[in-house]
């Protein structure tokens, strides 16, 4: 797979693709689950889905179809989307109590009548696989080694250590501040002894701060936002925005106006989206490991 293209003048830019990525994981990943087998423990994903929304539906058949290649078991349970709140906690307190489940993951969004800060501190935090109970992302916070961090931005994470892009020292420019992405990240890269900076709808003069980054996250969902104007030749961006343009998937940057200009990039699709879902299957494997203790 190509991952470098030419820059007149200037040198080379590479193309941080999630694939090798994936693929580095999951063959570590084949590895411990071989040993865990060998020592009775089927590492199984038990995921709750509320109705069929066909977004839920996708990412079913995603998780499904990764589980097989690394040989984790998945069990779906099917509920309607008119369940009550009480029905649906207690189904969560089944598998927190089952021995044989390893991570337990819920599709979101919750339907409207459901609270989604009770169900989030009903999951046991050890099976907490796509980090929802806020007692693991307050564990982000202290760099507990227990505690299981949001799967995408410690996506972002194991993309540029894979690359063997530098993050210690490094200033790093997050533009995005929700609890799924922008602070648990900020987190995880102050953890790697990174200088972090946080953007947001608010932040004046935007342009002048991701252009001083070395490393520009970028997570607002607006489609090619981003041109060459935000970053300079040496910037390495990692775009996790996930938007619909003219018809196809795009990202927050303006992949074909930039990607030949700046040091590094993730491409949408094909970049950090991919990881994700190996970052999710890690976590179960972790859970599964340490159930033999």
């Amino acid at each position: 797979m190509k991952t470098i293209k030419e820059r007149k003048g200037i040198g080379l830019s590479e193309i941080l693709y999630g694939k090798p990525v994936v693929e580095s994981i999951y063959a570590d990943l084949r590895e411990r689950i071989d040993r865990l087998k060998e020592k009775g423990v089927d590492p199984r994903i038990d995921a709750i889905r509320l109705g069929s929304r066909p977004d839920d539906m996708a990412y079913e058949r995603q998780v499904k179809n990764s589980c097989a290649k690394v040989g984790i078991s998945v069990t779906v349970h099917e509920l309607p989307d008119t369940i009550t709140q009480e029905a649906l906690i207690e189904t969560i307190d089944g598998l927190n109590d089952d021995s044989k489940v390893h991570g337990v993951l819920l599709f979101r969004p919750l339907p409207a009548h459901i609270d989604p800060e009770a169900v989030s501190q009903a999951l046991a935090p050890e099976k907490d696989i796509d980090c929802m109970n806020p007692k693991n992302l307050s564990g982000v916070l202290v760099n507990d080694p227990d505690a299981i961090p949001p799967c995408t931005p410690e996506a972002v994470i194991a993309t540029l250590k894979f690359y063997g892009k530098e993050i210690a020292g490094k200033n790093v420019v997050i533009v995005n501040r929700s609890l799924v992405l922008g602070k648990p990240l900020a987190l995880l890269f102050l953890n790697e002894n990174a200088t972090v900076t946080i953007c947001h709808s608010k932040t004046v003069d935007l342009s002048s701060v991701t252009k001083r980054a070395d490393i520009v996250v970028t997570g607002i969902g607006r489609a090619n936002f981003f041109g060459m104007d935000y970053f300079d030749e040496n910037t390495i961006i990692t775009d996790v925005g996930i938007n619909f343009s003219e018809g196809r998937l795009t990202g927050d940057v303006d992949f074909d106006a930039v990607s030949e200009h700046v040091r590094a990039i993730t491409p949408v699709p094909g970049g950090i989206g991919t990881v994700t879902t190996a970052m999710l299957l890690t976590h179960l494997v972790n859970s599964a490991e340490k159930s033999l203790f």
